[in-house]
């Protein structure tokens, strides 16, 4: 029989040893839960994911609000999802309504961290879409900030409470393909395109708003709303976009940090046009040997080889002779890692996550007993970390050696400034 999310709670309230502190009424309940089962959502950016994440989180909690810089959007979302939500153009509007418990963000990438930041300080929990953050310095101040105001915050990579993705990590922690050498995790190219014309802004967009802390340019259409991922201002293209996901797998697989990057890349130089990588890949060395490759060709997934075998897994498919295996020696007991939030440096061990019936279903859980998500901002400011050194990288054009602990590039003072970016008045994350 397939675990429930209760059997998963019952575990991770067992099993937690270094837990956030949390506010909670006189009898340890969040104040969402004290009030009633169904918690206020409150949700930022409604076009494309919003509205997925917005529906599955219907089933948790009830919809009291939403926030779109486009009206067109916003609109349309609340004729979607009722009649009663409010709308605004500012989230911020939406961040002061006693009302809303949860938030749940799918803006562009260079939002997400402010926004969370925010919502967190606002005493609202997060899920929020991947990736985590628009540059490594970001994701330090938001694990802080996190850690601080005690808030639960579910990252949307996944790939983490599915069944196939969760079972190839289990196996490779077990020592099912022996001693892991190497992770091999597979996207496609990222589109080319450009130039493109500027237009006038539409009259339904907040164009100012949308642009937040990014450099203040003219409105070309193809910068906004799903295109802006090949716009390195906004985003970190594939590399970030699918790395929030196969890179998360094989960071968590791998359980350390990488120390020494080399990433190639073809970028495009064409004024007014996507400017992420055309083509791209990285090498990624970890302190005991094991090497990740990020590679935009081949089979779309995540290749884990060790010593003793191989695993394949992507969204369809785990294939691999220990895989086969498993019929007749089937895996005991995993001992997961969660990092301590004071210090990323020493993890602590805790008992096996059961599997999870779904990733929003998981956050709500979470919501409810204070608990530590599956996709939890520690871990996903490691993974996105791992992205935005390859990207970083790429972009340099030369290989890179890191210092995981102090978070910082190993004498090369150039690299270190990538690790932030200018931010535009009004809108600084602090």
């Amino acid at each position: 029989m397939e675990p429930t999310r209760r059997t998963f709670l019952k575990t991770a309230a067992v099993g937690a040893v270094t837990p956030y502190v949390f506010t909670t009424d006189a009898r340890g309940q969040s104040p969402a839960a004290a009030k009633n089962d169904r918690p206020g959502i409150g949700a930022v950016g409604m076009r494309y994911q919003g509205s997925v994440i917005t529906e599955k989180a219907r089933d948790y909690g009830d919809v009291v609000a939403i926030s779109d810089v486009d009206r067109h959007v916003r609109e349309q979302a609340r004729a979607s999802f009722g009649s009663t939500p409010a709308i605004s153009e500012d989230y911020r509007r939406l961040l002061d309504r006693k009302d809303v418990d949860v938030v749940l963000i799918a803006t562009p990438d260079h939002w997400h961290t402010k926004m969370v930041i925010d919502a967190c300080r606002a005493g609202k929990d997060v899920y929020i879409e991947k990736p985590l953050t628009l540059t490594i310095d970001e994701g330090k101040v938001l694990c802080r900030v996190v850690r601080q105001t005690g808030r639960v915050v579910q990252v949307g990579s996944w790939q983490r409470s599915d069944h196939r993705f969760r079972l190839a990590v289990e196996m490779v922690r077990q020592g099912r393909i022996g001693k892991l050498r190497k992770v091999t995790c597979t996207t496609d190219p990222n589109p080319a395109g450009g130039p493109f014309p500027a237009r006038p802004v539409p009259e339904h967009l907040n164009w100012d708003l949308w642009q937040g802390q990014t450099p203040a340019v003219p409105y070309v259409e193809q910068r906004c709303h799903y295109t802006f991922r090949w716009w390195y201002e906004y985003s970190g293209g594939k590399m970030t976009d699918w790395g929030a996901h196969h890179v998360d797998i094989a960071q968590w697989a791998i359980d350390a940090d990488p120390v020494e990057i080399d990433g190639r890349a073809e970028l495009p130089g064409v004024p007014d046009g996507y400017n992420v990588a055309t083509r791209m890949s990285a090498k990624l060395r970890y302190p005991d040997g094991v090497e990740l490759e990020i590679l935009d060709s081949g089979r779309i997934g995540v290749m884990f080889e060790g010593e003793a075998g191989r695993i394949f897994v992507n969204r369809g498919t785990i294939a691999g002779a220990p895989v086969d295996h498993l019929k007749d020696e089937p895996l005991p007991r995993e001992q997961f890692t969660l990092y301590d939030h004071d210090d990323l440096s020493r993890p602590e061990r805790v008992g096996k996550l059961d599997a999870i019936v779904n990733h929003m279903g998981n956050f709500f859980d979470c919501v409810r007993s204070r608990g530590t998500p599956i996709s939890d901002a520690p871990s996903q400011h490691r993974s996105a970390t791992t992205c935005h050194l390859a990207n970083i990288s790429m972009r340099l054009g030369r290989p890179l050696q890191w210092d995981p602990q102090q978070e910082l590039f190993i004498g090369d003072d150039e690299a270190n400034t990538w690790l932030t970016r200018p931010q535009r008045k009004g809108f600084e994350i602090a």
